[in-house]
């Protein structure tokens, strides 16, 4: 049983408790209300319950002008839907439509139009959103210590993902099913839903820690994947690529930590230095695997540049 079930059984209660206590007639339909109104967000909630209060007084009015106009009869009702649903989706209101149907339905089943009546549908409808409305403000599950396992499952994927390319590297013959990569990506996208909700729950001031992470690994396993295309170039073991696999040993590492490292970067310029120095390619196969390897270069350049910025850089001691 969710928290969002038993967070709409207490609001159902405590909205039907207080429109007994307040003596409203239609007592029941304020659980209903209740219902409707709880939300997965607070800011989500609130937004859903104004636009409920909204829709459901303005169907309010123009039901009962109609019901005057045209007397109480079912085919009236039916005008009454007929207009007013179209005008409040217009209006951005189409989450009040069904509460405002509920409200007009009991200005139908009294059959008159009384000060007292539609006084008894506004209160209905504020105990019923308000009690949502509150039990929402009181209580949102914390979901960091998810966001926190999300980071870590994202961290442990791409450091296996490095492992296995530097193996690929030093050894052509080197065989991966590529899990990895599909577990980062479910991890990702479960990250950035997750942080999407702790957004909707900050009503004022929002920390973007978290959707700033998962987009920044989002686009790190894009630059992953034109890797592993350059990777799959590198079809001979040569000294180059054993070199290159050193690069992603240590990237293996530096992904898992909160600071930026630098270790990588400089390790990059090194090799590169190195490699303007080795004789020229003999064969084309050669040429053709140092061609990739340089392009590897660039994209692992490009992918410490989204490092450098989503990670705090670490102060030299």
């Amino acid at each position: 049983m969710g928290i969002r079930v038993i967070k709409t059984a207490i609001a159902a209660v405590l909205a039907i408790y207080l429109a007994q206590l307040f003596s409203l007639s239609f007592e029941v339909s304020s659980g209903l209300l209740a219902i409707l109104g709880v939300d997965v967000t607070r800011r989500k909630g609130l937004r859903s319950a104004l636009q409920r209060i909204a829709a459901s007084i303005l169907g309010l009015l123009f039901g009962s002008f109609i019901f005057w106009l045209l007397g109480f009869h079912v085919w009236v009702f039916g005008i009454i839907v007929l207009i007013s649903y179209p005008l409040l989706s217009r209006m951005q209101l189409k989450d009040g439509i069904v509460t405002s149907s509920v409200i007009i339905l009991h200005i139908f089943s009294i059959g008159k139009i009384e000060l007292h009546s539609l006084v008894n549908e506004v209160l209905l409808l504020l105990t019923g959103l308000g009690s949502a409305t509150l039990i929402n403000f009181v209580y949102m599950p914390n979901p960091d210590q998810r966001l926190l396992e999300l980071r870590s499952q994202t961290e442990e994927s791409f450091s296996a993902i490095f492992r296995h390319i530097a193996e690929n590297l030093k050894d052509k013959d080197y065989i991966w099913g590529g899990s990895e990569l599909i577990a980062a990506d479910a991890s990702i996208r479960d990250g950035i839903h997750l942080s999407g909700t702790v957004a909707e729950n900050a009503l004022f001031k929002t920390d973007e820690y978290w959707m700033q992470y998962f987009l920044m690994r989002r686009q790190q396993l894009d630059s992953i994947q034109r890797m592993m295309l350059l990777v799959s170039r590198v079809y001979e073991t040569l000294p180059h690529g054993k070199m290159t696999a050193e690069l992603f040993e240590a990237l293996s590492k530096d992904v898992k930590q909160e600071e930026y490292m630098g270790n990588v970067e400089n390790m990059i310029s090194d090799l590169e230095g190195t490699f303007k120095i080795l004789d020229l390619p003999r064969t084309r196969e050669e040429f053709e695997v140092r061609s990739a390897i340089l392009q590897l270069f660039l994209e692992l350049k490009g992918f410490i540049s989204i490092a450098k910025s989503g990670k705090k850089k670490k102060i030299p001691a």
